[in-house]
């Protein structure tokens, strides 16, 4: 009798036991899952983690694939592609604005009338962020050439620190607002001081 009541008592305790070893067994899968799927959402290849976001700005377009006038957008002269290999040339993709920047020089009574191009060796996004914000670049530019003083704007030296000015204006207005510059030069197609 006292075995009987022994097989008894021993039954649950096995049972109690099969039990943690299977919930020990799950938890172990539920946070092996858990960190897999983190690994996926990290990579990007399930529910859109870091390497979507990476695929939302420009992309260096390589020579081979440059758009030549006419075959693209108005105003870009290359198509959007994947980063350039190793020893290949990136395209320029330019930018004409249309309306020319007029703005007094700093300290003088002389003003700048300048037209401006840009490029960039990225696809069309940039080109695009640059047309929705045009206001704000135009805004940035003026700002630039009303810090010029009337010596810069008369040497070829001084003329090159403007571009790069320009360029640097025109990429912090494009940071700020789409988290991306992305423009290489700044051209004059018109030049004119009175």
């Amino acid at each position: 009798m006292s075995d009987a009541k022994h097989d008894k008592t021993a039954e649950p305790k096995k049972k109690g036991g099969k039990k943690k070893l299977i919930m020990i067994a799950l938890a172990g899968l539920i946070l092996a899952g858990g960190g897999v799927g983190g690994g996926l959402y990290a990579t990007g290849m399930i529910g859109g983690g870091q390497a979507g976001a990476e695929s939302d700005k420009p992309r260096l377009v390589p020579k081979s694939e440059q758009k030549r006038a006419g075959e693209g957008d108005e105003g870009s002269d290359s198509g959007g592609g994947e980063t350039a290999g190793e020893g290949e040339a990136n395209a320029s993709n330019y930018y004409t604005f249309e309306k020319e920047f007029t703005s007094n020089l700093l300290d003088s009574v002389h003003f700048i009338q300048v037209g401006l191009a840009v490029s960039t060796p990225y696809d069309d996004k940039v080109i695009g962020n640059l047309r929705t914000h045009e206001i704000a670049v135009r805004s940035a530019v003026l700002m630039a050439l009303s810090e010029t003083d009337e010596e810069q704007v008369f040497s070829t030296a001084g003329k090159q620190q403007l571009q790069k000015r320009l360029a640097k204006a025109i990429n912090d207005t494009l940071k700020e607002k789409e988290g991306f510059g992305g423009i290489g030069n700044v051209y004059f197609t018109n030049f004119v001081v009175q």
